[in-house]
């Protein structure tokens, strides 16, 4: 799918199905500041924590950090917990709008239209195309918000406590983002084939229960049973394929992570002899570093989402943009 067409269905999404939510976005965006905060304050206490508690032997503080440690990570869960409510209801609530669609558009097609497809691929539509809808509207667009705002913070956050080191941490994040963008692609490709061919299974059970009759008299059971060995072991097989793409991952994520580490402990080990930096710096700037990772991760795969979405949203417009050749008096044609 071309980007130009990817943005004039992202647009359609938008303007007819999740700007009415609008009000709710910008709730869902003030948690994602919540959670991107907090989870910038998590690295920034063990600063305190480490220097006041293990090198000066702040007795005052013993409770203090560990309690604002604690209070950092519930502002963090119970941000993304009501974040995602939020985004989870914004995309029922445009399947739904979706759904109706579709059930209007075919209640008001003609008898060739309807019959020119099959009904599994309506119940595909209905289903699989809806269902990433939901997707992109429920976990793409938190992702983008929460993902974003928490990279902002935590590389400002970075470039306060060492501007050198922070330039060392960005050279790296783009190797992690074009590895995960690249298993994004592929990952992505492999789902969207894995869409169509549930649909054509969809498809194939509904035709043959429905004519299950006409199977038996014209004694066809080998030649449909062969059909449905292909389709399921097709299935079986992209599955598979996604599963060693997704898995794929982790080794290549770990070991890059694993030279990122070692560098930053390198280059680190001479900034803390010659006094550049504490022991205290160097662990809160790790754990910001090492959160930074996670957002760099989910926003260079977050195409997926979104290609993936749209997708499903282009074969549901399909649907609702065909044009009826009935036309039913004193209805309002949709």
């Amino acid at each position: 799918m071309h980007f130009s067409k990817l943005k004039k269905i992202l647009l359609r999404i938008y303007h007819f199905y999740v700007r009415q939510h609008l009000n709710k976005l910008f709730i869902a965006l003030a948690l994602s500041f919540g959670v991107a905060g907090s989870t910038a304050a998590i690295a920034w206490l063990l600063d305190p924590a480490i220097k006041k508690m293990f090198i000066e032997h702040d007795r005052s503080m013993m409770l203090i950090i560990p309690v604002a440690i604690v209070l950092a990570f519930l502002g963090k869960g119970l941000s993304l917990y009501f974040a995602r409510t939020i985004l989870i209801k914004i995309g029922n609530g445009v399947a739904r709008d979706m759904q109706i669609e579709l059930a209007s558009s075919v209640l008001q097609s003609d008898t060739h239209t309807i019959e020119s497809k099959h009904s599994g691929k309506y119940l595909a539509h209905f289903l699989y195309d809806v269902g990433q809808v939901i997707q992109l509207v429920s976990s793409g667009i938190l992702n983008l918000m929460k993902d974003s705002l928490t990279l902002i913070v935590l590389v400002s956050l970075m470039f306060y406590q060492n501007w050198k080191l922070a330039l060392f941490a960005l050279i790296m994040m783009p190797l992690a983002a074009f590895v995960a963008k690249s298993l994004g692609k592929r990952m992505g490709k492999a789902t969207t084939k894995s869409l169509q061919l549930n649909a054509s299974l969809t498809s194939f059970l509904s035709e043959m229960i429905k004519g299950s009759r006409m199977i038996k008299i014209f004694q066809q059971e080998k030649f449909e049973l062969d059909r449905s060995d292909k389709i399921i072991n097709d299935n079986m097989n992209i599955r598979n394929k996604a599963g060693f793409i997704l898995i794929r991952a982790t080794p290549i994520m770990e070991v890059l992570t694993g030279f990122m580490i070692a560098g930053f402990i390198y280059y680190s080990g001479f900034m803390i002899s010659s006094g550049e930096m504490g022991i205290n710096n160097f662990f809160s700037f790790l754990t910001a570093m090492m959160l930074s990772y996670q957002p760099v991760r989910s926003l260079a795969t977050i195409n997926m989402l979104f290609y993936s979405g749209a997708a499903g949203a282009e074969r549901v417009f399909e649907v609702i943009d065909t044009e009826r050749n009935i036309k039913v008096p004193g209805k309002v044609q949709l």
